[in-house]
């Protein structure tokens, strides 16, 4: 009974556990850890994994998966740079447009996926593939600068020149992705059909509209997280931005507790999971040691994690 009871324990707070014991391990041998700007730095660093992996958390919620987001983040930053750039068009205007050209992305998934029966991971791999080449075409694949541009402070900005704006933006969106998880009907509904699509489906759920939904919104946050990444590194790469990115997100959402399988949503754990995964690159990047551990280290984790969970079943 003690070791089901110490299981059910690490099962629900492992992953709590890990992040503390790495932040512990960060102060004791990475230099200058403790510090204001270093957490500013592993924050930012991590903005656009924790953005997007939200998104993915709803989209495995249902039971599917978007290795798109990558593609997505890169059509995003060049619609948002050439509108800025070469038609000085306000930035809330081209914050539209490249959350509109994201929307898009997520439509075409959420489609193949709810109306066409897609397999998701097949789905999504269409745009995986494709969605970087348009994405090179927008500007035959040229970087985009915004050195020196008026725009450019925007990514850069600090809410009271303390506080990063993209901290305060993944947590508006990290709290407004809780309460629709959490505190809504379509949350539940999201669940329900991770749990049983066809069970959903016969209580009179409208399945197809949830499935393009959660795409949708994975397709959105991407976006987001694309455009303010581009002001932060004052620069738009069609080639580069996002790439494998889905990969870090995946396993945030794997580690921080939700059901690759679907159903069970963990908004929170896709959070501590993403600052995991940060603070092992951190400990590695700040330790001078090669860049391949980090990927080790990483793995395990995730086994460890997926691990304390089929234990306490």
């Amino acid at each position: 009974m003690v070791n089901k009871k110490t299981n059910a324990v690490l099962a629900k707070y492992g992953v709590g556990i890990v992040l503390l014991g790495m932040v512990m391990i960060n102060a004791t041998i990475t230099p200058n850890f403790v510090h204001i700007n270093t957490l500013w730095n592993i924050l930012l660093q991590s903005f656009p994994v924790m953005m997007i992996a939200i998104g993915m958390t709803f989209v495995i919620s249902t039971g599917g998966i978007d290795i798109s987001v990558g593609s997505t983040m890169a059509l995003s930053s060049i619609v948002l740079a050439k509108f800025l750039i070469f038609n000085n068009t306000p930035f809330g205007v081209s914050l539209a447009l490249a959350l509109g050209a994201a929307l898009l992305f997520g439509l075409f998934n959420g489609v193949l996926v709810g109306v066409f029966k897609f397999q998701p991971i097949v789905a999504t791999l269409i745009l995986m593939i494709s969605g970087r080449g348009i994405a090179q075409l927008f500007n035959d694949g040229v970087v985009i600068s915004f050195y020196g541009d008026t725009y450019a402070a925007i990514g850069l900005y600090r809410i009271g020149g303390i506080i990063p704006v993209q901290v305060a933006i993944i947590a508006v969106v990290a709290v407004l992705a809780l309460f629709i998880l959490k505190r809504t009907t379509f949350g539940c509904y999201i669940q329900a059909v991770g749990d049983n699509i066809r069970a959903s489906y016969l209580a009179g759920i409208n399945t197809i509209l949830v499935i393009i939904s959660v795409y949708v919104i994975s397709a959105l946050l991407s976006g987001l997280a694309a455009s303010f990444e581009t002001m932060r590194m004052l620069s738009a790469d069609p080639n580069n931005i996002g790439k494998a990115i889905e990969l870090d997100c995946i396993a945030a959402v794997a580690v921080g507790g939700t059901s690759m399988s679907g159903g069970r949503a963990k908004i929170i754990g896709t959070i501590i999971g993403t600052l995991i995964m940060q603070l092992i690159t951190t400990m590695v990047n700040m330790n001078n040691v090669p860049y391949a551990f980090s990927l080790i280290i990483k793995s395990a984790i995730i086994v460890f994690a997926l691990y304390l969970r089929k234990d306490a079943l």
